[in-house]
Parts: C-alpha cells; structure tokens; sequence
C-alpha cells in the first residue's frame, strides 16, 4: 500500500443494484446508447468521475461550503481548481446475476473480479482461494467452482454437465462466506450460499455480454400511435441484482472543519443512492454498504 494511502483513512463501498443502471456511455453504435466499459476488459463499471460527482451533489446539499473544501473549489471567475481532502476510484464487477433455464437465476464471478477486490482486502484466506481456482482452471477440465447444486446447470447460451463443476468443500464455503459477510443482499435476495458460480475470465465476461438489459425504446407521433420517424433507439443497463464495489479515502482530518460532511458523507454510503442517467425511469438505485480498510490510520492502531 502506498506511503499516500497509509495517510488518510481508506473505504471499500459495495453497490447492490436494486434497479437496473445506465451509466453514461463512452461509444455508440448505430441507434444502441452503450454503457460506460473498461477500455481494456469491455466489462461495463462506473466511472470515479460519476460517483464523484453524485455524492458531491448530495453532500453540497448538506453544507455546501464544506462541501466546496472536501472536494475542492471548482474552476470558477477565473480561479483555479483547489486539491480536496477525498478521492474516488472507479466502481468494478463483484457479482453479476445471469438468467438460468434450471436455478431461475444464478451470480456468476471470476478470479479476476476476485483479485481486483482483494487488492484491497488484502486477506490472505482469499488469495490463496483464488490461486487455488485459477490452477483449477488452468489444469483440469472444469469450467465451474460452485456453491450451486444439480445434475446440470442451465446458463445463457452454456450447458454446465455435474462432471465439470467442483463443489466448494465446506471449509472453503464457510470462509468465503464470512469474507463476503459485509456484501449488501438487497433486502434478502442475494444468495451466494447456494447460487454461485466461480467462472474462468474469459467465460464470466462472454455471460455479462450476454446478460447486459437491452431495452428498445420507440416514440410515437403526437396524438397518433404511430412509429415518428427515426425515433428507435435501444439502451443497455447494468441488471439489477448486480453487486459492484468502489474503493474511496479522505485524509485525516486535522482541524475538524468539514466533519459535517464527513459524517454525512459515510451515512450517504451506507444507504440507498441513485446513480447514472435515466433517473426518472427509476434507473440506478442501489443499496450501499461501507467498511472501513484495515489498512487506515485508525485501523492499524488498533491491530
């Protein structure tokens, strides 16, 4: 962990999508409006930029002058931008619900998905989980690490027959499970105990292309029903179900004068927010969840 990030104290909020998200999109093809993707992965994420400036409206309602000093004063009448006292990281794919033909609906997640968070984590029981499922992959011919049970698992586009599909043994269940305890469950849906397929990479992102919501939407004439002229377009969105986290920090604070927005700011994430475009279609609300890294200030005092 660097020098810089050992200074300030250091979070990791989890985004339950309890409706579907549209976060504004970096290509569009023909009449498709895409999501925002990672330029090196094409996984669909959610910009720093976006959560950044969501909260900071929220929190610009609270008190917008400490607002103004936590995130740092905008450009404005020719004066220049003023560092803050936070940050804000890209949120990325933890879990991701895909439609099934025998189980109604499954979470799918990947090694690399699972090393992306545990940078952060940094819990060793979990780096050895997924060193062990990636030699899994790499020298049989498995192609599942399941907590899910049946003869034959039923996907979008991909049959998994009982034979190429590991059970996670209860040792390895109980300890996934606790590492996941902080996970927000949507109010009782989630439930990775016995709906949860470990993938390779390559066939976790084949499945999110193919589960991403495509809605096509239409306009009609003005008091006719009938089709306007070049009015059809289709959006893509995040399902909901979808789990993504974000890691954020704010520095330690010396002289206590934005701790409103402080507090504020850690209530916010741990409660429902809407994020991305299309909010008047109810898109892109989620339940939110923070914990504090153990590698903050305070954290590290107390271990």
């Amino acid at each position: 962990m660097g020098e810089k990030l050992k200074q300030m104290n250091n979070y990791l909020s989890y985004l339950y999508l309890l409706t579907p998200l549209h976060t504004g999109a970096t290509s569009n093809e023909g009449n498709l409006m895409g999501i925002a993707r990672e330029v090196h992965t094409e996984l669909p994420y959610i910009p720093s930029s976006s959560i950044r400036g969501k909260i900071r409206s929220t929190m610009e309602a609270v008190n917008e002058a400490e607002a103004d000093s936590f995130f740092g004063k905008r450009i404005k009448n020719d004066n220049q931008p003023t560092e803050g006292e936070v940050w804000f990281a890209d949120a990325t794919l933890l879990l991701f619900p895909i439609a099934s033909f025998s189980h109604q609906y499954l979470w799918i997640t990947c090694p690399l998905w699972l090393s992306r968070w545990n940078r952060w984590l940094q819990n060793q029981d979990l780096t050895k989980l997924i060193e062990e499922w990636r030699l899994e992959f790499q020298n049989t011919s498995k192609k599942a690490i399941a907590s899910v049970t049946g003869e034959q698992v039923f996907l979008q586009g991909a049959i998994l027959n009982e034979e190429e599909i590991t059970q996670i043994n209860a040792t390895n269940k109980a300890m996934f499970l606790d590492i996941f305890k902080d996970i927000p469950d949507g109010d009782g849906i989630l439930n990775i105990k016995d709906k949860l397929l470990i993938l390779a990479d390559q066939d976790c992102a084949a499945l999110v292309e193919i589960g991403l919501q495509r809605e096509v939407k239409i306009t009609l004439e003005t008091d006719k029903k009938i089709v306007d002229s070049g009015s059809f377009r289709s959006q893509e969105a995040i399902p909901s179900e979808t789990v993504l986290f974000f890691p954020w920090g704010m520095k330690v604070s010396k002289y206590n004068l934005t701790q409103t927005v402080r507090k504020s700011l850690l209530d916010a994430l741990n409660d429902r927010l809407q994020f991305g475009g299309l909010e008047g279609l109810g898109r892109g609300w989620t339940e939110t969840k923070t914990v504090e890294l153990i590698n903050s200030p305070e954290k590290k005092e107390e271990n």
